[in-house]
């Protein structure tokens, strides 16, 4: 079918698709993710799938019974959130079905930066800094953690407690030096 028989609101649901594919994965790498990470996208997927998603399909049920379609605001924003629902089903599905789920306490006790690791690292003005170094779907640079593929993450990588490593930054280079690597202790070793 030609582009000029398509409905405007066809091609711009389609666009609406390309955002659930942010933040992207590096091609050719794989989609780590720490198992509390897997078990917080997999929660949010039941519960779209056994909660919000049924009750929006029983509203727009509800407000399509109720006649003319094109003025009755219910299913209209019905129809509209259902589409955000079935949007972010399919993004999750997508993104656990290609995770890797690394556990970063295999690592606890070691002195090497890694997957799931809490690098607090201080820069050559003395500015210290901490992060945790997550998966791409699990980072919140609201609470310090850092996606693994980000600049900073990529340059503590393999690294250990004492080295010195070289990060580009919009101003220049910056050299930081690691302070110290943390990792979860496992289950056995948490009570």
């Amino acid at each position: 079918m030609s582009k000029a028989f398509t409905r405007k609101s066809d091609q711009g649901d389609q666009g609406d698709e390309d955002e659930d594919a942010s933040p992207a994965l590096p091609s050719g790498s794989k989609n780590y993710i720490t198992p509390l990470g897997y078990a917080r996208m997999r929660e949010e997927l039941f519960s779209l799938i056994d909660d919000a998603r049924p009750k929006v399909v029983e509203i727009v049920h509800w407000a399509a019974s109720n006649g003319d379609r094109s003025e009755n605001g219910d299913y209209i924003y019905g129809k509209k959130r259902l589409r955000e629902i079935d949007r972010r089903i399919r993004f999750l599905t997508k993104r656990l079905e290609l995770a890797v789920v690394s556990d970063p306490c295999l690592h606890h006790g070691r002195d090497q930066v890694f997957f799931g690791a809490t690098v607090s690292y201080e820069d050559q003005e003395g500015s210290a800094n901490t992060i945790t170094i997550l998966g791409i779907d699990e980072a919140d640079s609201l609470n310090a953690q850092v996606s693994w593929v980000s600049p900073i993450a990529q340059a503590l990588l393999k690294s250990h407690v004492g080295d010195v490593v070289k990060l580009q930054t919009p101003k220049g280079w910056l050299e930081i030096e690691v302070m110290k690597v943390v990792y979860p202790a496992p289950a056995s070793q948490q009570r």
